[in-house]
């Protein structure tokens, strides 16, 4: 059975207010060529479809329209699609029935009376047993065990058996995720290997954006990671991952084929920190040509600039990348004393530096999410006193 393993696609996704759509559109265009190309039996998109439980129309669309012509790339596929964390279980499953006339089966939810709807025969191939994400209450304990052993029954052919899972494994490297820990990652608890049961041939998970192996000792569970990047932090290949087994009980062979960025983002410097003046050189030097999100890292003593922000985007009016922000990253003295603000200060002062400046008095990181958080509110406040 040779499988694609995708995840995390994140439709609808946007970048400091910057539509990401074309990108979007473009890894899709690449997943209908990898599909024309490989011609996998099963397709199998293991959650986080969409960037929110309430996705725009158009971003269902496209959606919808891309699973169209990725079937249309090889029609004898099957393709399975379950829901992650950030995708309503309700909202995946709501064209199921006619879908699934096309082989194409769309598992939102866990319903513990009725766990045959997880099981997915791909005739005289395999199996696939697709679990979609579930919180710690509403996941029945083992459920992982419980679906292997009713494939376990019926697989008389000794054909592979495959089982998804969008959630965190204890052992992953969660690079590029924010606030994360060995046990919880994205908001999502972790669990250990064992408690995902035995007798699968290839454990296909979703959640975590680095495409990596979990270390289990028989190289069978993969995270597959994400197609494009959802943070500047994210600074590692994306990729989908194609799996072939030869029958149960013998190890998979998994390639990697990148998917090529097609609006990069771009840290500057790109390691480490420097002043203002020179980041400002480093963004005056990037090629007018090249399409990207720039971050910039800046060293302060104190604070930035007030003009920075508009200087940045002066600058980016010119080029094809797209400023999205300034990391002010303070030096730090062992005697750091707070500094008081004149009231002159307090005035002059951008909105987003006294954030900034009260976050690291209270010892918190003001971290991208943060200022895009920030922003957004501010924004909207401003928004509501021109109405």
């Amino acid at each position: 059975m040779k499988i694609l393993h995708t995840s995390d696609w994140h439709l609808g996704h946007t970048l400091y207010n910057y539509d990401r759509s074309v990108e979007q559109m473009a890894m899709l265009l690449q997943m209908v060529s990898i599909v024309k190309e490989q011609k996998p039996d099963v397709f199998m998109l293991c959650g986080d479809v969409y960037h929110t439980p309430q996705p725009s129309a158009t971003v269902q669309t496209m959606f919808t329209n891309a699973l169209a012509e990725i079937r249309d790339a090889n029609p004898g596929m099957t393709i399975v699609a379950t829901a992650g964390n950030h995708d309503s279980g309700t909202k995946h499953e709501i064209f199921r029935t006619p879908w699934m006339a096309l082989k194409v089966f769309t598992v939102g939810s866990i319903n513990a009376n009725q766990k045959e709807d997880m099981i997915i025969e791909i005739p005289g191939k395999g199996y696939v047993i697709a679990v979609p994400y579930a919180n710690e209450r509403n996941m029945p304990k083992g459920l992982f065990q419980e679906l292997l052993d009713i494939v376990a029954e019926k697989n008389k052919d000794n054909l592979p058996v495959v089982m998804t899972a969008h959630t965190t494994v204890r052992g992953c490297d969660f690079a590029g995720h924010e606030k994360a820990s060995e046990y919880t990652v994205g908001g999502i608890d972790s669990y250990d290997l064992d408690e995902m049961g035995d007798g699968y041939d290839y454990l296909a998970l979703g959640h975590i954006h680095h495409g990596q192996f979990i270390h289990s000792g028989k190289h069978n569970v993969r995270y597959c990671g994400a197609p494009i990047p959802v943070s500047f932090d994210e600074n590692y290949v994306h990729s989908v991952s194609i799996v072939e087994i030869v029958k149960h009980g013998e190890k998979p062979t998994v390639k990697e084929i990148e998917i090529e960025p097609h609006r990069p983002l771009v840290t500057l410097p790109t390691e480490g920190v420097a002043k203002w003046e020179d980041v400002k050189a480093l963004l005056q030097n990037y090629p007018n040509d090249i399409e990207a999100y720039i971050r910039l890292n800046v060293e302060v003593d104190d604070f930035l600039p007030v003009e920075a922000n508009a200087e940045a985007q002066l600058i980016c009016e010119d080029k094809k990348c797209r400023f999205c922000v300034i990391n002010s990253h303070r030096v730090k003295n062992n005697q750091r004393e707070a500094k008081v603000m004149s009231v002159q200060e307090f005035k002059t002062e951008e909105p987003i530096g006294i954030a900034e400046r009260y976050a690291e008095d209270l010892g918190i990181e003001f971290d991208d999410d943060m200022k895009e958080m920030f922003n957004e509110t501010l924004a909207a406040l401003k928004d509501e006193e021109r109405m």
